[in-house]
């Protein structure tokens, strides 16, 4: 188990030294910014969609190393899904990180979240699941148009 959890450490480390899509989108559709009060993670998620499909995707700001990860992860997850598909991504890797931990994540549910995976072990650190989610939830923000900064309170 010891050789899973060094795995998991060395992904999260790896997208955060070298986060995947982080910058600019110039050709941006949808934008939103989300914000973590409780550790001051600050981010802009910018989607450029076309017909109903993720067809580019981005983020920039500051934050931890699991909220860059987090967002990292994401990025290359949700890049060429519907927004129906992102959605019902986001619903599942909510669940995940949110399952109190004594209770198990359904193997099912692990393997529909793929690589997301990594980030299950944040649900035994509650307030690292803030950290996690808040990409996340910046990018509902941005799907919906919500006119707010995506919060994780």
């Amino acid at each position: 188990m010891q050789d899973l959890n060094d795995l998991y450490q060395e992904v999260i480390l790896d997208h955060n030294r070298r986060p995947r899509n982080f910058g600019p989108l110039p050709d941006a559709t949808q934008s939103a910014k989300g914000h973590n009060p409780l550790c001051g993670d600050r981010l802009t998620l910018s989607l450029k969609v076309e017909a109903d499909r993720i067809t580019g995707i981005s983020f920039e700001g500051s934050g931890c190393a699991i909220s860059k990860s987090s967002a990292s992860l994401m990025t290359d997850a949700v890049k060429g899904m519907t927004l129906d598909e992102a959605i019902t991504l986001f619903d599942r890797f909510h669940l995940m990180v949110t399952t109190p931990i004594d209770e198990p994540i359904d193997k099912d549910a692990e393997a529909a979240v793929g690589k997301l995976a990594v980030l299950a072990g944040v649900r035994e650190f509650p307030a690292r699941v803030k950290c996690a989610s808040l990409p996340w939830h910046t990018l509902k923000a941005a799907i919906t148009n919500a006119p707010e900064p995506a919060k994780t309170e």
